[in-house]
């Protein structure tokens, strides 16, 4: 039999001392880390990091934890992207509320999975106290329920199995309507749910890019007339680019007329649940389901989101029941009965711990101050004739661009901000031009850090060879 490695490798009742050193390196060293970062990356390209990493013998181990965290932090946190910093720009990332890194240094040892009760205990009621929690905040009523999922492509995948299988008709007549700046995951669910290529309807939007009443309408009543069956209406509630949020209240009632499913993507827009703006999500507590991604506007550490659906009954279409782990005739609750997965950590823990110290006011003070932030910014841009600005935000997006500059000098000023490691922006389209694009979700990040990434943006912009000779 083959050597056993050393006895501290595993975490039991004889192992703590060792359990307590090894995490508490590991946090010396993040934290060592995180006072030296002077900007959110140090704009290192992939090939020296891809080859320093293929040349790591993995077969062979490091002689002790502090030797693997060496080489970790010149291969890991050296170079890591760090969306605390508050020039990080670019996407849904969020710097992390500190009792959620508490609640992981809890769920994490213990491993929980949160698909039966006997594997997880007091997890599941924490869990499904959760989801009545977000519901109630919802407005979904008292028979609503749901279940914690790796993501809003979980989420939304599962909401949309479920009006799949209300709507009990062939796949191929299936149509599923959305915004046509909706998330992309709604394509991917369509394909991984079986339905045909054309059954994804994309639904005009007006000028502050939310869908458009009038045309979901036109939509729903060409479908009825081509043969085809709505099976759901995708509102969202938060675009990924425009944080444009759908006239819920509208689209709740066209869905009612036509008796279709409502799912409300609400990934992003569902940090306004805890915000004083709430009033911006009237109407979703007449959706049938809705997505809410906690590691977004709740500064939770990835992975925490949650999929809740008004009439609990039909979580039936995702229970299988299999005789080894959730017999049919089991009395107590077990959550892989609601779940597309049947292992799952226990992320609820960190929100839970967060609402517990911090409390709801208090995430939504941090949330509202990005949104507050956003609309200065968009001030400052609108009034700055170096640059266009798409719409104003609703959230804490902005769509920008260098107005003197074509495509290839915006995409240009992205990817020198990118390599000098300044800042971090994205990008994107609207219409047939590129755009830079702005995600604020950081509440340490100021008017000025925005100014400054603004000149930087122009200045590598007007730098570009093309600008140059003209």
């Amino acid at each position: 039999m083959a050597d056993l490695p050393s006895p501290e490798a595993l975490l039991g009742a004889d192992t703590v001392d060792h359990y307590r050193r090894a995490v508490a390196q590991g946090a010396e060293r993040v934290a060592a880390r995180l006072t030296q970062v002077d900007g959110p990356f140090t704009g290192v390209p992939p090939e020296p990091l891809e080859a320093t990493i293929a040349d790591i013998d993995l077969d062979t181990p490091l002689p002790d934890s502090g030797a693997a965290l060496d080489e970790l932090d010149r291969i890991y946190l050296r170079d890591a992207v760090y969306f605390h910093h508050p020039r990080y720009l670019a996407h849904l990332n969020c710097p992390v509320a500190i009792p959620a890194l508490l609640a992981e240094t809890i769920l994490a040892p213990i491993n929980s999975s949160l698909d039966t009760w006997d594997q997880s205990g007091g997890g599941t009621l924490i869990e499904q106290r959760l989801v009545a929690w977000t519901a109630a905040r919802i407005g979904l009523g008292p028979c609503a329920d749901g279940v914690f999922t790796s993501g809003g492509t979980q989420s939304n995948l599962q909401a949309l199995h479920i009006a799949r299988d209300e709507a009990s008709a062939e796949p191929e007549r299936l149509r599923l309507l959305v915004s046509e700046v909706g998330h992309f995951s709604i394509a991917k669910a369509a394909t991984a749910l079986g339905l045909a290529e054309e059954a994804v309807i994309d639904v005009p939007c007006d000028a502050a890019m939310r869908m458009r009443p009038d045309a979901l309408r036109a939509q729903l009543a060409a479908c009825r007339a081509a043969g085809a069956v709505p099976m759901a209406v995708v509102a969202t509630a938060g675009t990924t680019d425009f944080g444009s949020i759908d006239p819920l209240g509208p689209i709740a009632d066209a869905c009612a007329e036509a008796g279709v499913w409502m799912h409300v993507d609400a990934a992003y827009g569902g940090g306004l649940l805890v915000s004083h703006r709430r009033e911006a999500l009237a109407g979703v507590e007449r959706a049938d389901s809705v997505t809410v991604d906690f590691h977004k506007a709740f500064f939770q550490p990835i992975s925490s989101s949650a999929v809740v659906v008004r009439d609990g009954d039909t979580l039936r279409h995702v229970t299988h029941h299999a005789d080894y782990l959730n017999p049919a005739h089991a009395t107590v609750p077990n959550q892989v009965d609601k779940s597309l997965q049947t292992t799952r950590r226990f992320d609820a823990l960190k929100l839970w711990m967060t609402l517990r110290i911090l409390g709801a006011e208090g995430v939504g003070a941090l949330f509202d101050r990005v949104v507050d932030l956003a609309a200065a910014a968009y001030e400052l841009l609108d009034a700055d004739p170096r640059f266009e600005v798409v719409t104003r935000p609703e959230l804490s997006t902005l769509v920008f661009r260098y107005a003197a500059g074509g495509d290839a000098a915006n995409l240009h000023a992205r990817e020198a901000l990118l390599a000098s490691g300044a800042a971090v922006v994205a990008t994107t389209k609207a219409g047939d031009r590129r755009y830079l694009k702005f995600t604020l979700l950081n509440p340490q990040t100021t008017l000025r850090d925005i100014a400054e990434v603004l000149d930087l943006v122009a200045e590598h912009a007007a730098a570009h060879p093309a600008e140059l000779a003209a």
